[in-house]
């Protein structure tokens, strides 16, 4: 749960918590936008923020962010939205072969569909069916690259 959802819960206004924590409202509207994080918040705010919303420090520690800190949503999942066939195809495979792998079965034709997805993704990157930021989202998902 993140801040937002709380206060949307406790039918809160980020004024209104202002106001009753004493705590700045553009920091508030930092935390729930994501461009702060709970974690980086000092202990006074966070006390203050625990006792205006009637909970404890540690319960406050436990918000996350739905944001990461360039402000994108954590969950990255749209970026699987719209696929196409092909590429989806590619992808169950890789599924299925991480599985075997990871059971540890001798699958040998583990590298043929590592390479059929990581050619389906270079592909659909460069005619521009999936924009750079999807392509890098696959990699890292299903073929468990990362980025430098």
């Amino acid at each position: 749960m993140d801040l937002q959802t709380l206060l949307n819960e406790r039918n809160l206004s980020k004024y209104q918590l202002s106001k009753l924590s004493g705590v700045p409202k553009t920091t508030i509207m930092d935390i729930c936008a994501g461009r702060s994080d709970m974690e980086r918040c000092n202990a006074k705010t966070v006390q203050k923020l625990a006792q205006a919303l009637n909970c404890t420090m540690e319960d406050m520690m436990k918000l996350s962010s739905l944001y990461d800190e360039k402000g994108l949503p954590k969950d990255r999942s749209y970026l699987e939205c719209g696929l196409p066939e092909f590429l989806q195809e590619s992808i169950q495979a890789m599924v299925k072969a991480w599985q075997k792998v990871d059971n540890g079965e001798n699958y040998t034709l583990w590298d043929c569909d590592y390479c059929n997805l990581q050619s389906d993704i270079n592909s659909a990157e460069v005619n521009q069916i999936i924009s750079p930021e999807q392509a890098w989202y696959l990699r890292e998902k299903y073929l468990r690259m990362e980025r430098e």
